[in-house]
């Protein structure tokens, strides 16, 4: 398993793609193409653009359309991250993102 701690940003709001699409090359992708558990952790993320969370997950989720959900977790998520998480995971899937994102 590998932990990925999101950059806050500033104030807790992430929408540099820059920074994403480096945490998704750089970290993401490689730990996946291994069969790592790859961990998302927002702490002190308040709210992410959608285009910040398209960079960083999308291609994951395309890539590993059997098991992505089984390999990427996502934690502590305010109810806005959660949100934006979610609508990307919906319309990667087709509708499969509700139970994919956890806020503990």
């Amino acid at each position: 398993m590998i932990e990925i701690q999101v950059p806050t940003g500033i104030d807790g709001f992430m929408e540099d793609k820059e920074v994403a699409k480096n945490l998704r090359r750089v970290q993401i992708i490689p730990a996946l193409e291994q069969g790592e558990v790859v961990v998302l952790d927002f702490s002190g993320i308040k709210y992410v653009t959608q285009s910040f969370a398209h960079a960083l997950i999308y291609e994951a989720l395309k890539r590993y359309p059997d098991d992505a959900l089984d390999r990427l977790e996502f934690r502590n998520c305010s109810q806005p991250v959660k949100s934006i998480i979610e609508l990307v995971v919906d319309y990667s899937f087709d509708g499969f993102g509700s139970e994919a994102v956890t806020t503990a």
